[in-house]
């Protein structure tokens, strides 16, 4: 019929699969030397890594990195950081590395969480809030970098959880989060802050984007990263922007071409509309087949992220879940998914036993339906062996239980 719209791309759930892992820098074998210009180019590619303090075997951060290079090391990172200032530490859904690049895109945030914070924080701490925000400026400003320990000298200290930081902490995180501060440098994990100016490159200061050129940049860049999304989806992955606004950059794309609908089937073949930049089928079909090796990856790896689009396109559901009347966890808090290829192929509970040097293997979960044999079990001792070494420790233990069946 003239006039009537083309049909929507259709992407199967293979070819789907292919492209997400691949824009998940995960389509590859993890080689490269994964230090200096190939690691900010894989930061780049990833968009942020998020950054946890939870060392089960290693920091959440290091693990997704080495997920994506197997020559990478958690020394490799801070170079980056702290000396020659490429990448910085600020918030996405969570505390993430972000190339240095995109700082000035931040400063919407940074605007936005001045009014949000400030109130709020304001009615929590009450009495003095905006005195203790200056004084802790103050001394940074006189004195250098701090940390919470080093403000705050006669406040009573809480047990360290967000509701219990003292009012110095309060502020020091306030002015992070408004953009007055940065972090530059980590001293045993902890966070140290000094004056944005005396952080952030000059030239990236000076650039200052208007609201809407952030927007069209934050959804791009989002879309960019993802293959295909909704509008939701866009504006969840740097979790700055409102979901009205990426609705309306949606809308607006659409409008002029930018960007078209299509449809992405899930591991079920049930199809899901969401959006993609022009010629979807084709960069699906120019994405690598992902290798066959298994890879460990982070539970906080951005591919696994957003627990409902794993479960839609890779089956795998990754969701803590709380049994009733007993409460008890379904896997545990801290499992790691494996990665086969284009496949979740289990969950392993492991940690490292500093004092025995080994990787500790408490349990193996394989997926559901999936048979696992000898090559399967070789392909896992091998990468397990690399992810020993990455950690520093000579060997594998393995608990007594460790196989489990699928719960």
């Amino acid at each position: 019929m003239p006039g009537a719209p083309a049909p929507a791309t259709r992407l199967d759930n293979r070819l789907a699969r292919h492209l997400f892992l691949d824009r998940h820098a995960l389509g590859t074998p993890p080689t490269g030397p994964g230090k200096g210009d190939d690691l900010l180019d894989l930061i780049h590619r990833l968009g942020f890594v998020q950054v946890d303090s939870v060392r089960t075997v290693e920091r959440a951060h290091h693990m997704i990195l080495f997920a994506r290079r197997s020559r990478y090391r958690p020394a490799h990172l801070a170079p980056l950081l702290e000396r020659d200032r490429v990448l910085f530490e600020h918030w996405t859904h969570d505390a993430a590395v972000i190339p240095m690049a995109f700082y000035p895109h931040w400063r919407l945030r940074f605007a936005r969480d001045r009014a949000r914070l400030a109130d709020r924080w304001e009615k929590w701490r009450r009495d003095g809030f905006a005195d203790k925000v200056e004084a802790v400026l103050a001394r940074i400003r006189a004195q250098g970098p701090a940390g919470s320990a080093d403000v705050g000298a006669d406040e009573t200290r809480g047990s360290g959880g967000w509701w219990d930081w003292h009012p110095s902490k309060t502020a020091l995180e306030y002015l992070w989060r408004t953009g007055a501060l940065a972090i530059c440098h980590r001293d045993s994990f902890r966070k140290q802050f000094d004056l944005a100016e005396r952080v952030i490159p000059e030239a990236v200061r000076a650039h200052h984007p208007d609201p809407a050129e952030s927007i069209d940049w934050l959804c791009r860049s989002a879309l960019d990263r993802l293959g295909f999304a909704t509008p939701g989806e866009i504006a969840a992955f740097w979790d700055i922007l409102r979901p009205a606004e990426a609705a309306a950059w949606a809308e607006g794309a659409q409008a002029r071409g930018a960007v078209e609908p299509v449809l992405v089937d899930g591991h079920d073949g049930t199809p899901r509309r969401a959006l993609a930049f022009p010629g979807l089928q084709a960069q699906a079909l120019a994405a690598p087949a992902p290798p066959g090796r298994m890879r460990v990856l982070s539970p906080f790896d951005p591919a696994l992220r957003d627990r409902r689009r794993a479960e839609r396109l890779f089956g795998f559901h990754y969701r803590i879940e709380i049994f009733t009347p007993a409460h008890k966890r379904r896997y545990g808090y801290y499992v790691f998914p494996l990665l086969e290829g284009a496949r979740l192929v289990g969950r392993i509970d492991m940690k490292a036993d500093r004092t025995g040097n080994a990787l500790q293997i408490t349990a193996l979960w394989p997926e559901r339906g999936l048979r696992w044999g000898a090559a399967r079990q070789d392909r896992l001792e091998a990468e397990l062996t690399r992810v020993a070494r990455f950690a520093g420790l000579d060997r594998l233990s393995w608990q007594p239980g460790w196989r489990r069946d699928p719960l």
